[in-house]
């Protein structure tokens, strides 16, 4: 059971006081620990066997050819898989031939915390042998947000009696064996199930093949290279016992291990500390990425423990004061949205260039491909509270424009058209309907894009790549639609709604292109305003003729937005509406999520939703939509919904607040941010939904907290629910941060005084850095405000809008 306690302390913990293996699986997720780049997941040291015994380095991967039952020109052509890393977390305890394991040994006083604050995992138990003695064992384990590479673990056993150490008896004879394995060699216990499509592909055969490498002496070491995406990986590690003896190491080509001896008496403690580095690259760097490998492992050793953990405190001190939101008496809800904001620096922080997975470095699910989730869900909090890493996770787009260029010539558009999902920038969707079909995805970048650089003003990210991004995918929809009259239309394309597949004129995906469309040519127009030199350097690389954005405008102007008279509605696309509604009275709640019990055609050809589609674009693009518009689309959708999908919940509550449904909100969002911790959708053991986890943070702050950015300028029409007295949460805003509180009478708005390391120009291109006396400039309720650094201002708020009973009903044509 997971809990927390209810002082404010406990509000950044998240605790289990009970093992139980029916759980392992979730809470291998739950108490996971990564930094973007590394990922371990929350097991147990010393049990052999688990859920998935996950160790991962973001985009680490292997690739295979993807076998078709029937080809076709154009198919997603090589498989990509994250891969399972060598594991460096066991550390097994023996004492007089019995070895300690959860699975099967007498223990009590169970207890795991995974400390939020601190970025800390801990666990106690106290283990009661055969030969009646009693120990106390502690492990504590961190991967480091400071240090990219690296991760340690201690492991403390107290003697407190009993066994051979009785008084005048001579001491416990305790045994400790501590590894690396490649856990590639006996495969996890679960493999991916065969029809769902949400768990891991697996590669067959080996995947880490041994590669020739030595490690020092007084190092742990293990190097590999995959078989098929010629990659390779190198672990080190070594340990500090004080007062133990250490064997000579031992190992193979898939173990490496040391053992440890203590002589313990009564009252006396045991530590064994790990320091672990991984190292990943080319299949050519195997040597290189050795000595990498072991220099951390001894500049993290030299440190020592406490600094590494004091470091890690450190660094999140600074990322809490940027990203925390408080949401005052509701402890559950508190502790759970911190969880969620710890999962998204967990999956970004230092990916440093690489994606940000769907599962982050968490679990294999969805084979730790990135989807268009992090663009939508993720990028806003990142924009907002980690700029430099959300300027990283758009460089991974901006990297990938070279595929994605090859792609678009490959489906006959010009331009660039981003995979559906991917690992190294090639599609790797083997089912096009669901997959490369959403080419909504190519709007969904360019819309990270645009919400980066207007939170951050980082002109310098725009003109060193993200300007490629808008020319070259409003390319592509100039070159995927056509004009029929003076109407441009986009056909054959799936939505965000993945039960409605290749169809015309989907609301979203025109209503997004749209946007794309006419950011492109603004953002040409701006570049050459602000830097004209920037401009014409782009002009040239992209060779944009001069009629373009002329012709891209045009377009956008022309698009087809459909609207049903008689509903009042935007139907989802051309033919909708035609469909027969899904009998929901009849489908029982086991028969859910539909795509694991329902062949795809039967769903295709009824009104059901996996997740929100129109209502997606409502949120997304809040000004160019009516409240009136807004509420009739939500009326409708709402009760069409399935919640099959993770990322429609956070979305169903931002506009059922802004539309007066604050209960049905407050309930949509007690599922998002339930999802992992309470395991509601089944798959939790597979990794965190890092994209619900940056919805939990849009559901408060655009959602209960008023925030509208979609025309570039902030505004602010708070919802907060009745029973919530106060909401308050910070953004980073061109370098200075903004503080909002929200209570049910007033807003109160507070501008730092300094601007903030986190708003400082990155290492690539220029940024615009915040000048001394540089303010800023919202709207609330229509009235605008001005901040200058160190102000503060407090405006009254007369209501928080209309306030909606129960939830829509189902309605048809």
């Amino acid at each position: 059971m997971l809990s927390g306690g209810t002082t404010p302390a406990d509000e950044w913990v998240i605790s289990e006081r009970e093992y139980s293996a029916e759980t392992a699986g979730r809470n291998e997720t739950v108490f996971a620990l990564g930094n973007g780049y590394l990922g371990l997941r929350g097991n147990h040291t010393e049990e052999a066997e688990s859920y998935e015994l996950g160790t991962f380095v973001n985009g680490f991967h292997e690739s295979w050819p993807i076998r078709h039952a029937e080809s076709a020109y154009g198919f997603a052509r090589v498989g990509q898989t994250i891969v399972n890393v060598p594991d460096a977390k066991p550390m097994e305890l023996e004492v007089a031939g019995e070895r300690f394991a959860l699975s099967a040994s007498r223990f009590t006083d169970y207890g795991r915390e995974l400390d939020l604050r601190g970025g800390v995992l801990r666990r106690s138990v106290v283990w009661h042998t055969r030969a009646g003695a009693r120990l106390r064992i502690e492990l504590t384990r961190v991967v480091s947000f400071a240090e990219r590479h690296v991760a340690a673990q201690r492991l403390s056993v107290t003697h407190l009696g009993g066994g051979s150490a009785e008084p005048g008896a001579g001491p416990l004879a305790l045994t400790v064996i501590s590894g690396l394995t490649n856990r590639d060699a006996a495969p996890a216990v679960v493999q991916s199930g065969p029809n769902d499509p949400r768990r891991a592909e697996r590669a067959e055969g080996r995947t880490l093949i041994p590669a020739a490498a030595e490690f020092s002496d007084d190092m742990l070491g293990l190097a590999y290279r995959t078989a098929g995406s010629e990659l390779a990986v190198a672990v080190a590690a070594s340990h500090d016992a004080p007062g133990a003896v250490l064997q000579a190491a031992s190992g193979s080509d898939d173990e490496s291990t040391e053992t440890i001896l203590f002589e313990l008496r009564e009252g006396e403690r045991a530590d064994v500390t790990k320091y672990i580095a991984y190292f990943d690259g080319d299949v050519t760097e195997v040597s290189e990425l050795v000595v990498r490998a072991e220099a951390a492992v001894a500049s993290a050793a030299r440190r020592g423990f406490p600094a590494l953990l004091a470091a890690q405190r450190e660094w999140l001190d600074d990322f809490w004061r940027r990203s925390d939101v408080t949401i005052a008496g509701q402890p559950e809800a508190q502790r759970s949205v911190r969880w969620c904001i710890f999962q998204l620096a967990q999956a970004a922080a230092r990916a440093d260039g690489r994606g940000i997975a769907a599962k982050g470095v968490t679990g294999s699910g969805y084979s730790g491909h990135y989807f268009w989730d992090s663009e939508v869900y993720a990028l806003p909090f990142l924009a907002y509270a980690d700029p430099l890493a959300a300027r990283n996770a758009l460089q991974m787009r901006v990297d990938m424009l070279p595929a994605a260029r090859h792609r678009a010539w490959e489906m006959n558009e010009a331009g660039a058209l981003f995979p559906w999902r991917t690992i190294t920038g090639e599609e790797a969707s083997a089912y096009y309907p669901a997959g490369t079909a959403q080419y909504h995805i190519n709007a969904d970048v360019c819309f990270a894009v645009a919400k980066y650089v207007r939170a951050t003003g980082d002109t310098g990210f725009l003109a060193a790549g993200g300007i490629d991004i808008a020319v070259e995918t409003a390319r592509m929809w100039l070159s995927l639609g056509f004009w029929r009259g003076d109407t441009f239309h986009i056909h054959g394309v799936t939505g965000p709604d993945e039960y409605t597949a290749v169809v015309n004129d989907n609301f979203y995906t025109n209503a997004m292109a749209r946007f794309n469309l006419r950011f492109a040519a603004r953002a040409l127009s701006e570049l050459a305003e602000l830097d004209p030199d920037a401009y014409a350097l782009a002009i040239e690389r992209l060779r944009v003729a001069e009629n373009e954005p002329l012709s891209w405008q045009r377009a956008a102007a022309g698009m087809h937005i459909g609207v049903d008279e008689a509903l009042g509605i935007h139907p989802q696309d051309a033919a909708f509406l035609d469909r027969e509604v899904w009998d929901f009275d009849g489908t029982p709640r086991e028969r859910y999520p539909l795509l694991l019990h329902f062949h795809p055609l039967v769903i295709y050809r009824h009104q059901v939703l996996k997740q929100a589609d129109a209502v997606l674009a409502l949120f997304l693009l809040s000004d160019e939509f009516t409240p009136e518009q807004k509420r009739a689309d939500f009326e409708y959708y709402d009760p069409l919904t399935t919640g099959d999908s993770t990322l429609s919940g956070v979305v169903q509550a931002i506009i059922a607040a802004e539309v007066g449904y604050s209960d049905l909100a407050v309930e949509h969002f007690t599922n998002a941010w339930s999802v992992d911790l309470r395991d509601l959708h089944g798959n939790a053991a597979d990794g965190v939904h890092v994209a619900s986890a940056g919805g939990v943070w849009s559901a408060l702050v655009y959602g209960f907290g008023g925030l509208r950015d979609a025309g570039g300028a902030l505004s602010f029409d708070p919802r907060l629910p009745a029973e919530w007295p106060e909401l308050a949460f910070s953004l980073m805003v061109e370098g200075r941060c903004l503080r909002v509180t929200v209570r049910q009478e007033s807003l109160s708005l507070a501008l730092d005084a300094a601007a903030s390391d986190a708003g400082a120009a990155p290492s690539r291109g220029g940024s615009a850095a915040p000048g001394e006396g540089a303010g800023v400039s919202v709207q609330v309720r229509g009235e605008a405000v001005s901040l200058t650094p160190g102000e503060a201002v407090t405006i009254a708020l007369a209501g928080q809008g209309p306030r909606l009973t129960g939830r829509p009903r189902r309605r048809s044509r």
